[in-house]
C-alpha cells in the first residue's frame, strides 16, 4: 500500500499572488522554497511571469538549475501583464486549459500567500481530489498565520 511518504514529488505547481504582499517573510519563504525545490532537483510548475512571489519562487528555482515550466494565458502573455517569463513557457488560451496542464505536468500542489485568485486555484484542484480526478499530494503554506483569517 502506498502510503504519503512513498511518493515522490518530481514537479510541484505552486499557486502565490503576483506582488510580495505586506510581509517581508513571504518573500523569504518563496526564495527558500525556490533554493528548496532546486536541492531536491524538483520541477517547478508555476503561472508563469516574474511579478512578486511569484517571481521570487521562479527566479531562485531557475538561478538554482532546477527546470521551470511557467503556463500561462495567451492573452496575460501577450499583454505583458505578468512581467518576463522565467524558464519555459507554455501559452494556452482559457484557464480550463491551465488547469488540464497544471495537473498533466505537476504530481503536487502548493499554496503560498496569495489573493483570491490563488485561493480560487488551490480550492479547485482539492475539489477535484475530493472527486478523484487526481490523486496528487495538496498543501497549503500558511506563512505567519496568511491564511488563518480566511
Amino acid at each position: 500500500m502506498e502510503g504519503n511518504s512513498a511518493r515522490q514529488v518530481k514537479s510541484i505547481y505552486v499557486f502565490y499572488g503576483t506582488n510580495p504582499g505586506k510581509n517581508a517573510k513571504f518573500v523569504q519563504v518563496a526564495n527558500n522554497l525556490g533554493t528548496m525545490l532546486a536541492k531536491r532537483k524538483i520541477h517547478l510548475v508555476y503561472g508563469g511571469g516574474s511579478l512578486g512571489l511569484m517571481g521570487c519562487v521562479s527566479t531562485t528555482t531557475h538561478v538554482k538549475k532546477s527546470q521551470v515550466l511557467g503556463i500561462i494565458l495567451t492573452t496575460l502573455a501577450e499583454g505583458n501583464f505578468a512581467g518576463k517569463m522565467i524558464g519555459e513557457e507554455l501559452k494556452v488560451l482559457t484557464m480550463q486549459d491551465r488547469i488540464w496542464k497544471m495537473l498533466d505536468n505537476s504530481n503536487a500542489f502548493i499554496a503560498l500567500p496569495g489573493g483570491i485568485s490563488t485561493l480560487e486555484e488551490i480550492f479547485q484542484i482539492a475539489s477535484w481530489a475530493q472527486l478523484s480526478i487526481h490523486h496528487k499530494l495538496i498543501g497549503l503554506l500558511n506563512v505567519d498565520g496568511s491564511l488563518t483569517n480566511y
